[in-house]
């Protein structure tokens, strides 16, 4: 997003309003043996590498030292495609060519040593680098080796962080830093995290960020109230502690605000882009300004010093694709930082300039060995002045929001076969197949203006091709290791559009196969729905036994949905039969439509856990019991909608793709009564609800669910009237909140909100209802502190409590106007955007015991079965194998309280895995889920069933550990240390066990070398909660491949 579509604007390249961008780095491997299998367990203290250090310039300790940091901010996507930036196409529209920044820079640092410069956007590098000639590529690493280009943040793309979930922003950086190493090894490795543009900061992403390593954090979007506070308290920079279970200092970072987003400052905007005069340093010419310009910069660079704490300031020297006349910014920083530092013998100036990089700049301030303010919060909801709240991208494009996390489920099936059954699901009787093309789609997919929603309509449209390009090689290489798992050469199918009950091979063939396959570490009971024709089917389970199954008419519609239970092991699959039953067709179960009858009964729907009810008048919800739990909780859920603001006598600005402003602080119902079916079999009870042309909704219980579902289908919202609307859900309920609620931060940890309030700054609140929007990654819930009701969500959503026992999720959003901040088009959706079907699944709990559930169940959600389709009757895979119709690649199933997050192939005879503990401290006091789980992940007896690979002894060896900054918060103190490093742990006895304290995550990382800087210890004080999350290294479970012993048939 561009950074200068400000209040007070700067001529520079691009569009969004106060500038900043999102990013992650992920340290990487170094150079790996040949291993079948190899395990990482991140011990979980941040660690930092230090040798890049070395090469950062010399600056003057009793000076203002102003770093100037030559950058440019190439969104991977925005108001142009992907391509159309990398290869400067559609420059009327903006004018962007990164091969040609790339070009100019690489030429610039070749001709003035002194000169440095940062890149940060891997997608666009990488796709560069291959571009160059062998001597090129020389070149470039000798600049890289000296520190002259440096590497920030290091991913793919600088991710968005209200829209992402945890682990595609992990898998996005793994793709970037995985580059960096290979190309670059060492010496491309990142050490600050670099987030310029994203319009809000998580704390999850800053966690993340830490433990995998990350010296500190720069950022540019900051609200405008918060940074004026900071100024005024000199908070521009402090230690950002990002978790309330981790034991500091696994998630402590630097953070730094940096002073003017990420644009340079007035007037010094030396881009063929800008239109700032350049120095013009002879006297005798008329245009002469030398020595007003460096007047200014002295009297810009006293200023800005004065609201940092120590003598080293940083300014950004670039903005949107610039560079891409790279010697017209060099030669004028060039004669800025000469004049400049002039003066020192001239007039005595205390300013030095130089050329420098955040990581050096970072260095320095971590010299100064200072004490630091602390912070535990967010950097959410953003906003760039009043009325202007960055919350409506938490909703925006919710079609594409909910495609990027169908493909987030999806690429880990394809990762794990493809991991599972090695080159057989690359190479085979399908063709060939590759994880590769939707990993990079993915990976494109979380920039800070993708799965945000805040490009054009085009670009998003690109997008979403982009990941449809990846689902077919992805398809190709499910078929192969199906084929050679199952030992059955079917002809495999995929129905995409199964949401819309729409499968051609369902719905026409008299017999067919479904082969479900769970990606989760545990066994899990799945009901299928599938559209089929008006006939009766039987369904066989693996054993060949007949299951309990179900025909369902569909109300208001020609279509029927076959249902069936599904049991499916660990990491594996389970293949049914499905067979037409001639002569016979399936009873209707449709109970006649029901509308606002006084007199008419109560509806109810049930299973052994969970009662719903419902008004007979207005045919809405109005009561949730769980049975199991003996709770009650009068509820009610309806569809509302804002009505958009067009500005008005207050403010002029308008709700669009980023702002979300309505008009007014009470939404409009939809319908003030639904129109009613019921349907009742043995294997669902639904109530089918008419809002309106444009909104309905199933209310739905499986036997065994424990949550109501709720199917909402919204669109094409209308728009005739003139007015853009936002649509919402919303929960009305008893329970005495005190304005509190609590939302997820990128699916991970839970953060508490308080209506109106912010934790470390006093605000002014000019909307109420915007300004209490937070991202809803996964869930949201309020409790009255017995009872909990928690929603969760199968996308990003904007959510909030505006009321004490309410709850609301916008659903959709079309509007009619742009918000001025770059697009430059209103967000209207068009194609299959218009219209958006979704889930909200609602949990009723004691609130001590319910993160059981909505840990578990989030968990299911998001790495839900893949189902497969096919005729049946396939040719053998091997002749000499007999077919199998289920598989589990566990040995045995994992805890509840342990994700497998990721397993993937990581080189020829390598594979990646990342364990995860879900819980966080305390979080579960009923079933004890919060405690530490010890896992044997060596032989005799691994996790993985790998055939044909067999394991070794293991070894463990954890990383060095760094200390971290010292801090205060408050009463919270922290004494500078010695800076000493602590000493490297004990290796641990092979074979033994590892323990995953509270929400461990296994990363894969490189072993870092111990960093060299100074830095002094925390010392935590009294009320810091010195227990949490937890990150390990696991490194070297390492199963050497034993070729040839073992077939697929093998136990």
């Amino acid at each position: 997003m561009g950074a200068d579509a400000r209040p007070s604007g700067v001529c520079a390249g691009g569009g969004r309003g106060a500038a900043g961008s999102r990013t992650s780095s992920w340290a990487l491997w170094p150079s790996i043996p040949l291993l079948s299998f190899l395990f990482l367990l991140l011990l979980a203290t941040p660690s930092a590498w230090a040798a890049g250090y070395q090469t950062c310039p010399k600056v003057e300790p009793d000076m203002l030292n102003v770093h100037l940091v030559a950058h440019t901010h190439d969104d991977v996507g925005w108001l142009k495609t992907v391509d159309q930036y990398f290869y400067g196409i559609q420059n009327d529209v903006q004018h962007a060519g990164v091969q040609y920044i790339l070009d100019s820079v690489i030429s610039s640092l070749l001709a003035e040593p002194t000169r440095r410069f940062i890149y940060v956007e891997i997608a666009f590098f990488s796709r560069w680098w291959r571009q160059q000639t062998n001597a090129t590529q020389e070149i470039v690493r000798d600049l890289v080796r000296q520190g002259r280009l440096e590497f920030a943040n290091g991913g793919w793309v600088m991710n968005d962080e209200a829209a992402t979930h945890y682990g595609a922003i992990i898998d996005q950086m793994t793709l970037g830093l995985r580059f960096l190493e290979d190309t670059f090894g060492s010496d491309g490795r990142p050490r600050v995290a670099w987030h310029i543009d994203p319009f809000g900061h998580s704390r999850e992403q800053a966690s993340l960020f830490a433990q995998m390593g990350f010296d500190g954090f720069f950022f540019g979007r900051l609200d405008y109230q918060d940074k004026s506070a900071r100024k005024e308290k000199m908070e521009m920079e402090q230690v950002w502690r990002a978790s309330a279970s981790l034991k500091p200092p696994t998630a402590d970072l630097f953070t730094s605000v940096l002073p003017n987003i990420y644009n340079p400052p007035d007037g010094l905007c030396w881009d063929t882009l800008c239109a700032d005069r350049p120095f013009v340093e002879d006297p005798l010419s008329p245009e002469y300004n030398a020595k007003d310009l460096v007047h200014y910069f002295l009297k810009l660079a006293t200023a800005q010093g004065q609201q940092y704490r120590t003598n080293h300031t940083v300014m950004t020297m670039g903005s949107d694709f610039q560079y891409e006349n790279a010697n017209m910014w060099f030669k004028n920083l060039d004669k800025l930082i000469q004049l400049v530092n002039a003066q020192q013998q001239a007039n005595g100036s205390r300013v030095n300039v130089l050329y420098s990089t955040p990581a050096c700049y970072l260095w320095q301030l971590n010299k100064a060995n200072l004490t630091w303010s602390l912070k535990e919060d967010d950097f959410f909801p953003y906003a760039d002045g009043p009325h202007m709240f960055w919350t409506g991208y938490f909703s925006s494009r919710p079609a594409l929001k909910r495609y990027e996390r169908l493909s987030y489920n999806f690429l880990q099936v394809c990762n794990q076969l493809e991991a599972l059954v090695g080159p057989a699901a690359n190479v085979g009787p399908y063709g060939s197949g590759d994880s590769a093309p939707l990993n990079e789609a993915m990976a494109v997919l979380q920039h800070h203006d993708a799965v945000s929603g805040t490009s054009r309509q085009h670009v998003a449209n690109d997008y979403a091709r982009q990941l449809a390009e990846g689902w077919g090689p992805c398809e190709v290489l499910l078929s192969n290791a199906l084929a050679r798992l199952s030992g059955s050469k079917e002809d495999f199918t995929f129905c995409r559009k199964l949401n819309i009950s729409v499968c051609p091979l369902t719905q026409t063939s008299e017999s067919f196969q479904v082969t479900i396959y769970n990606p989760l570490g545990r066994k899990v009971d799945w009901m299928v729905r599938l559209p089929v024709s008006k006939h009766v089917f039987l369904v066989r389970d693996p054993s060949g036994t007949v299951v309990p199954s179900d025909v369902v008419m569909i109300p208001s519609s020609d279509s029927q949905d076959l249902l069936f239970s599904a049991s499916v092991p660990a990491l594996g699959f389970s293949i049914y039969s499905v067979t037409q039953v001639p002569g016979q067709s399936p009873q209707a179960h449709i109970h006649h439509p029901r509308s606002q009858k006084p007199w008419s009964r109560v509806l109810v729907i049930q299973n052994e856990y969970i009662r719903a009810r419902f008004d007979p008048d207005s045919g809405l919800l109005m009561e949730l019991e769980n049975l199991d739990q003996n709770l009650r909780l009068p509820v009610r859920q309806a569809f509302y909608w804002y009505n958009a603001s067009t500005g008005n006598s207050l403010s002029s600005q308008v709700s669009g793709a980023y702002i979300f402003r309505p008009n007014r602080q009470e939404p409009l119902l939809v319908s003030h009564w639904a129109q009613t079916h019921l349907v009742k079999t043995a294997l669902v009870q639904e109530v089918h609800q008419n809002f309106s042309a444009w909104c309905s909704q199933v209310v739905r219980l499986y036997p065994g669910q424990r949550h109501l579902e709720l199917e909402w289908t919204v669109g094409p919202i209308p728009v005739g009237d003139g007015w853009g609307k936002e649509v919402i859900s919303r929960f009305d309920t008893v329970l005495e909140t005190d304005g509190l609620f609590y939302t997820d931060s990128n699916g991970r940890e839970i953060l508490e909100r308080r209506r109106d309030y912010r934790l470390t700054w006093k605000l002014n609140q000019t909307e109420p209802v915007a300004g209490n929007y937070y991202p809803v990654n996964s869930r949201i819930y309020i409790t009255d502190g017995n009872v909990q009701l928690t929603v969760l969500t199968d996308r990003s959503q904007g959510g909030s409590s505006l009321s004490d026992g309410s709850l609301e999720l916008m659903v959709h959003r079309r509007l009619l106007k742009d918000d001025a901040r770059g697009v430059g088009e209103p967000l209207l959706e068009e194609g299959s955007g218009l219209w958006v079907r979704g889930r909200h699944l609602v949990l009723l709990d004691k609130a001590r015991t319910a993160a059981a559930g909505h840990r578990l169940q989030a968990e299911k959600e998001v790495l839900a079965p893949q189902v497969v389709l096919a005729r049946g009757g396939g040719a053998p895979y091997r002749l000499e194998v007999a077919p199998r119709t289920q598989f589990s690649g566990l040995r045995r199933e994992l805890p509840p309280s342990v994700h497998l997050l990721t397993l993937a192939r990581w080189g020829p005879e390598t594979l990646l895995l990342r364990l995860e503990h879900q819980f966080a401290v305390g979080e579960d006091s009923g079933r004890n889920l919060s405690s530490p789980v010890t896992l044997d992940l060596t032989a005799p007896h691994p996790i993985l069933l790998l055939p044909g690979w067999s394991p070794p002894p293991s070894r463990y060896s954890p990383w060095k550990s760094a200390p971290s900054w010292p801090q205060s918060n408050g009463k919270r103190t922290a004494r500078p240390g010695g800076g000493k490093i602590p000493p490297e742990p004990e290796p641990a006895p092979p074979g033994a066990g590892q323990t995953l304290p509270l929400l461990l995550l296994l990363l894969l990382l490189p072993p870092r070398k111990a960093i060299k800087m100074p830095l002094p210890r925390i010392d935590s004080g009294p009320g810091v909660t010195e227990c949490g999350f937890f990150f390990f290294i696991l490194k070297a479970v390492e199963f050497m491949t034993q070729k040839g012993q073992q077939t697929l048939a093998d136990p």
